[in-house]
């Protein structure tokens, strides 16, 4: 199993060979691509998942820091924080492969803390919107998140 994200799409897929498994619409970095600290920017090249993170918790678990922070995403905690990056559900953390481009120094994925998350059902999906994370709506990431194993190829392109 491979994850593919097409930036240019905005879509994710899960393959098995040349089998596509699953497509999904997701939402990757309004600042574009691109592997420097501090861009903001969604970061290309081959990666992998080296951390999954909130197995088990519900759908809208919202997370802080990587753990969970005993909220459960709503409308009324929206109106509360509406400045608030939100990162829902599970946590796949991403970390870069190839050193100097996506590894290591001021590119490193894993220390920009690049992750595919959930987000509120409310965000925009299709276009991109987010902070360089890659964005997926609770029920998708969910079954995702089941599907793949931390050491999964996870390669991010800019075109098909």
């Amino acid at each position: 199993m491979e994850i593919i994200v097409n930036i240019s799409k905005q879509t994710l897929r899960l393959v098995d060979g040349n089998k596509v498994v699953q497509e999904y619409i997701v939402s990757t970095a309004r600042n574009g691509a691109g592997e420097q600290y501090g861009s903001e920017c969604t970061p290309r090249g081959k990666h992998i998942i080296r951390a999954k993170i909130g197995d088990g918790q519900p759908e809208n678990s919202v997370f802080v820091g990587r753990r969970f922070s005993g909220e459960i995403f709503n409308e009324e905690l929206n109106r509360q924080y509406p400045e608030r990056d939100w990162i829902l559900t599970r946590i796949m953390w991403l970390s870069g492969l190839e050193v100097g481009f996506n590894r290591l120094g001021k590119v490193d994925t894993m220390r920009r803390y690049i992750y595919i998350h959930g987000c509120p059902d409310s965000d925009r999906l299709g276009e991109p919107t987010s902070h360089g994370c890659i964005k997926m709506r609770n029920r998708d990431l969910i079954k995702l998140f089941e599907q793949v194993k931390i050491g999964t190829l996870v390669t991010i392109k800019e075109e098909e």
